[in-house]
């Protein structure tokens, strides 16, 4: 059953209707499928016109959908050979940051990615996609490994940010987020990133200072959540939308300040309409920003990171 966003209220009741028609018996005093084919044109019309002004809380609701593809299911249709490899070596394992070895359309990468899982349960030995120093570490160990063996690595970023518990901090978790953007920075093998849903505060930027940085179109990217900066700003979460707005979290908006590089169409209505489809998009995107970066030195791809980087600080001055 498809779940709806408050604002897709009308497209719901459009799409309520066409199921009761189909389910109605035929008689001769009602042509039933003219009428659905007249309704569907109709949901396909609102659906188009609604998802082409999307403001920026409501990008955040669709980035944030339950449905959305996952980490898993991105790895389950564009990898072979998934050996997933796990633990900081210091501390325990993290389930909310998955990484590993494998092939993406034959070339051997190293992969990671945030995983927010799916059902409750999942959701929960994920923990939403909330990574702790020991996921961080992780992180960095799988990018000292890409190095060592001269592997590009590919990354996708899905979450509202690192854990922010009391023993996530005590075990070092802002000291863990930079030994791993260190680490990425210093790569001198090719490193894409992807923005495939949330990608919140230092626990994105962590595993996503790549060469290129890709990003859904429907997908947020931001130092803060829209809740935690109404909450700093307002004193209150009512103000989330126009925090949205002020933060400049959408893919239009982090492509004209330079911070990503690209953004991936999604299906009409959001990729968790059509995760194959949405699937299928950030692969191409994923292979067409690797394979120039392929021809690169060991040289030119630290230094071409490095000076992407630094381009941002400079924006505006």
């Amino acid at each position: 059953m498809q779940n709806f966003l408050e604002f897709e209220r009308p497209i719901a009741e459009l799409e309520g209707k066409i199921e009761e028609l189909r389910h109605l018996p035929t008689t001769g005093e009602l042509n039933i499928a003219e009428e659905v084919g007249i309704l569907e044109a109709k949901a396909s019309k609102l659906l188009k016109q609604t998802y082409a002004r999307l403001s920026a809380w409501q990008k955040v609701q669709v980035a944030r959908h339950p449905d959305r593809p996952h980490f898993l299911d991105y790895a389950a249709a564009l990898l072979t050979e998934f050996t997933p490899l796990a633990g900081d070596r210091g501390f325990g394992e993290d389930r909310a940051l998955i990484g590993g070895l494998a092939r993406f359309r034959g070339q051997a990468v190293m992969v990671m990615g945030n995983e927010k899982g799916n059902e409750v349960e999942g959701r929960v030995r994920h923990n939403f996609g909330a990574a702790k120093p020991e996921g961080y570490r992780k992180a960095r160990r799988l990018f000292e490994l890409a190095q060592r063996f001269g592997l590009p690595v590919l990354s996708l970023v899905d979450t509202s940010g690192a854990y922010p518990g009391l023993e996530a901090e005590e075990r070092g978790q802002a000291e863990a987020i930079a030994r791993s953007i260190e680490a990425a920075l210093n790569l001198t093998v090719p490193f894409v990133a992807a923005v495939i849903g949330e990608g919140g505060s230092g626990g994105a930027v962590a595993i996503a200072a790549g060469n290129t940085v890709l990003m859904l179109e429907h997908a947020i990217y931001s130092v803060i959540t829209p809740e935690g900066c109404a909450a700093i700003l307002w004193r209150s979460t009512d103000q989330a939308a126009a925090a949205a707005e002020a933060l400049k979290l959408t893919a239009q908006d982090l492509l004209k300040l330079g911070v990503i590089d690209e953004i991936v169409a999604e299906p009409m209505g959001g990729a968790h309409r059509d995760k194959a489809a949405a699937i299928a998009a950030v692969g191409d995107a994923l292979e067409a920003a690797l394979q120039p970066l392929l021809a690169k030195s060991p040289t030119e791809l630290k230094q071409h990171r490095r000076e992407k980087f630094l381009a941002m600080g400079a924006h505006g001055l």
